[in-house]
């Protein structure tokens, strides 16, 4: 679902649709596999740790819901005003921070552990 894009990033697709929640979202199942095939060889133990996705120019941190259909990235109102997504929901490239880029991240937002932010 994710390929090698770039030192920082993995570049996927994902059907991105609008979510009246305060967080990103992805079905649980896909969020556990994506943090044990791209994050576990580099010293991310837990599953459920948010993964760091950027859409557009905006970043934000992704967590795992039983209620997402699979291949679906489901984002806040106020994320999809701020970024080019046309008549979601819509099939868009998106990028996925690689371990050390999503630590870097977290910690210029002063967020750490994963804690809502970014």
């Amino acid at each position: 679902m994710f390929a090698e894009f770039s030192r920082g990033y993995y570049l996927g697709r994902l059907y991105v649709a609008p979510h009246d929640g305060d967080r990103a979202v992805m079905q649980r199942e896909l969020h556990e596999q994506v943090n044990e095939q791209l994050y576990a060889d580099e010293g991310l133990a837990r599953l459920d740790a948010p993964l760091v996705m950027k859409l557009d120019n905006r970043h934000f941190m992704v967590h795992g819901s039983p209620d997402v259909p699979g291949g679906t990235l489901e984002v806040p109102e106020h994320v999809l005003e701020d970024v080019d997504v046309e008549n979601p929901p819509t099939l868009q490239e998106i990028l996925l921070a690689k371990a050390d880029r999503a630590q870097q991240l977290l910690e210029l937002s002063g967020q750490v552990d994963g804690q809502p932010g970014i």
